[in-house]
């Protein structure tokens, strides 16, 4: 449109506000997300296991559905802080694989395409992208992990009463906490994955490899050594003793190692490492995955 005919005019629609510009961000990703039915059909398995414990809170307080069934109250799984950190691993087993379906193109597709300079280029900062970006699995997440988990726990409190809720708060709490810490981590180091390395299945095959591999070596490292200090590199084992120090199950306990001579089995105290450690290796994690996303999230890219 040529500049001298003046007929050009502010744009007089409605401005959305900026602190949620980066919602714009999932909500198309969702349009493409949901269109694949291998994804549909996983992400209603994976509310599968949430129904089945809300069964098992509901035949805990329902004698006329466990005579009928022929079962006593006694064979049920109590229903207590264990019984909610199962969940959370189950969930959290769930996420991942929810992860790997959702989480690698989600930067690497708009690197392929060049697609950074034109986000960037307006007024969106780097910050806010990748808040956008994070929130399609952030929003995800929540609803097959601490969503449920505590929806779960709010029917148990409403079967048992007041005072097993007054009683059990920690428990939501642990459910809460511990769901977002493994949330954020995943997101982050898919995101961090995603940004660096362009392929799709390279990028899943790289997650599964940060997952499993550094579990891998810190089994060797427990063996060689007879010590437990190299879960500090099992991610794994790493989230397993958060959860377990939010619900009171983590016990530094020692354990029984066999010696690489079948003939003889040797007994060394092998204690985990303390609980802040586990803490302080998560949070390194993610301090790193943020920083990786701060060299690579801009909009040029200087090629040498």
């Amino acid at each position: 449109m040529a500049v001298y005919e003046h007929t050009y005019k502010q744009y007089a629609g409605e401005v959305t506000p900026r602190w949620s510009r980066f919602l714009i961000l999932p909500r198309h990703s969702y349009r493409s997300i949901f269109q694949s039915k291998f994804f549909i059909a996983y992400f209603i398995f994976c509310l599968a296991w949430p129904l089945v414990c809300s069964v098992l809170i509901y035949l805990h307080h329902n004698t006329e559905a466990l005579a009928v069934m022929e079962l006593a109250v006694r064979r049920l799984v109590p229903v207590d802080a264990e019984f909610f950190q199962n969940f959370v691993v189950y969930q959290g087993m769930a996420a991942f694989g929810l992860t790997l379906l959702v989480g690698p193109p989600l930067i690497s597709r708009d690197q392929t395409n060049n697609a950074l300079p034109l986000y960037l280029s307006r007024p969106f900062s780097r910050a806010e992208y990748v808040l956008g970006k994070m929130s399609v699995l952030l929003i995800l997440l929540s609803l097959i992990t601490w969503i449920p988990g505590l929806l779960l726990f709010l029917f148990q409190s409403y079967l048992e009463g007041w005072a097993w809720f007054a009683q059990n708060i920690r428990i939501a709490g642990a459910i809460f906490l511990g769901s977002w810490i493994w949330i954020l981590l995943l997101a982050l180091m898919s995101l961090a994955i995603s940004s660096w390395v362009k392929w799709r299945m390279a990028a899943s095959a790289a997650l599964i490899g940060v997952f499993f591999i550094p579990s891998a070596f810190a089994e060797v490292i427990n063996r060689i050594f007879y010590t437990r200090w190299g879960d500090l590199i099992s991610l794994r084992a790493l989230i397993g003793a958060a959860w377990a120090g939010l619900f009171g199950t983590f016990v530094r306990q020692a354990g029984r190692i066999r010696s690489f001579n079948p003939r003889r089995t040797l007994f060394v105290d092998l204690f985990q490492p303390p609980l802040w450690s586990a803490w302080l290796m998560l949070f390194a994690i993610c301090a790193v995955c943020l920083l990786l996303l701060y060299r690579k999230v801009r909009a040029y890219e200087v090629v040498n």
